[in-house]
């Protein structure tokens, strides 16, 4: 799903400010116990962002941010789960493209900046656990 680049913003500036500093993520009801252990990206979502970006392997790719919901987004994409959202840790994605020590983001075709959110991540919507036959 796409995201806006102002919601990217918020989020990112969510995440600089509490885990990168190594405070604990803040939820609705305080501090976060129970974070993110993975996140799944379809790939429809990966090769819609590798299209944009070089051609060459060696050059084109995906830029991974390190991202937090805020309130306001997780009442934007999640709203019938704004608690268990809010705090989560998550990615943000963007082509981009690397080459001698430089990346460079791709410039997106639409206003919003070309950002990607919204894999599927564990908590909350975590498969049962494998059995043992």
């Amino acid at each position: 799903m796409k995201i806006s680049k102002k919601d990217f913003e918020g989020m990112k500036a969510k995440y600089d400010e509490e885990v990168k500093k190594g405070k604990p993520a803040k939820g609705v009801n305080g501090d976060r116990k129970d974070q993110t252990s993975w996140i799944f990206f379809d790939r429809e979502t990966l090769e819609h962002l590798l299209a944009q970006a070089d051609k060459d392997p060696k050059v084109g790719g995906i830029q991974f941010f390190f991202t937090e919901y805020t309130e306001e987004t997780a009442k934007k994409f999640h709203p019938e789960d704004v608690e268990g959202y809010t705090g989560q840790l998550t990615l943000v994605l963007k082509a981009a493209n690397f080459t001698e020590n430089e990346l460079t983001s791709v410039e997106a075709e639409d206003e919003d900046g070309g950002y990607q959110n919204n894999g599927t991540q564990c908590p909350p919507r975590c498969p049962p656990p494998p059995t043992e036959s």
